[in-house]
């Protein structure tokens, strides 16, 4: 469909490119086909069907998932306002789905930061509620549905928009569970370094963490230098 329907029509360059922060991916990797077999077992059918995958992996299929990820800023730059929706992010709205999409969905996280009533609210309301365990946490996700026909019935635009009932009593924004921060320093090839701080706030509970770096061009890295403190002792990577 490219950029004429779907999610893709929100992928305007120029906003885009303009975000506090945005990254592309392409994952390519081999995976086992699923074998049709007809086996006589007991079940409510004369024969049944049965999906499964090969265990000698003769059969190979090429799996390619593309990613896009993207930061926006409205609190710096919407004078404290967190408020947000498609049309500000985007400067376009959704008007269709792309009709060779099996599925084409738009996730809200509305979890309530505190255990008193929700301060914010999403419009127009989602076809569903969906609620998940996330590091820990329970996340509660606002979901809009493009196949379902009820959703563009009323307008042939979704605009999906949050906004917060009343300010919030602190500005500050929630620290999340995983947060790191990195920083160079020294100077050069002798002195120089990269320093990566990753932060776990969770009270008890330990997270596996895949670290992924973007060296600057300006440094070169010796992997035999690497070293891993945790709670002021080395610890060694897999």
């Amino acid at each position: 469909c490219s950029l004429q329907a779907g999610l893709a029509v929100l992928l305007k360059a120029e906003r885009l490119f303009h975000s506090s922060y945005h990254s592309q991916a392409v994952h390519i990797r081999p995976i086992c086909r699923l074998s049709l077999w007809f086996a006589q077992l007991p079940c409510d059918r004369p024969v049944c069907l049965f999906l499964v995958q090969d265990a000698s992996c003769l059969a190979v299929s090429w799996e390619l998932r593309q990613t896009l990820t993207v930061v926006f800023d409205f609190f710096s730059s919407g004078q404290g306002k967190k408020d947000w929706s498609f049309f500000k992010m985007f400067s376009r709205t959704l008007t269709d789905t792309c009709p060779l999409a099996s599925q084409s969905r738009v996730y809200v996280d509305i979890s309530p930061k505190n255990k008193e009533k929700e301060l914010l609210e999403v419009s127009p309301p989602p076809t569903s509620v969906h609620e998940a365990v996330v590091q820990g946490d329970k996340k509660t996700y606002a979901v809009y549905d493009l196949l379902s026909p009820s959703l563009f019935n009323t307008s042939r635009s979704l605009n999906v928009q949050l906004k917060w009932k009343r300010p919030q009593d602190s500005s500050e924004m929630p620290i999340p569970t995983l947060h790191a921060q990195r920083y160079v320093g020294g100077y050069g090839l002798q002195t120089g370094e990269i320093c990566t701080l990753i932060y776990n706030t969770h009270p008890y509970r330990a997270f596996p963490v895949i670290l992924l770096e973007t060296v600057p061009w300006y440094l070169r890295l010796y992997v035999h230098t690497l070293t891993i403190i945790t709670k002021g002792k080395e610890n060694k990577p897999s």
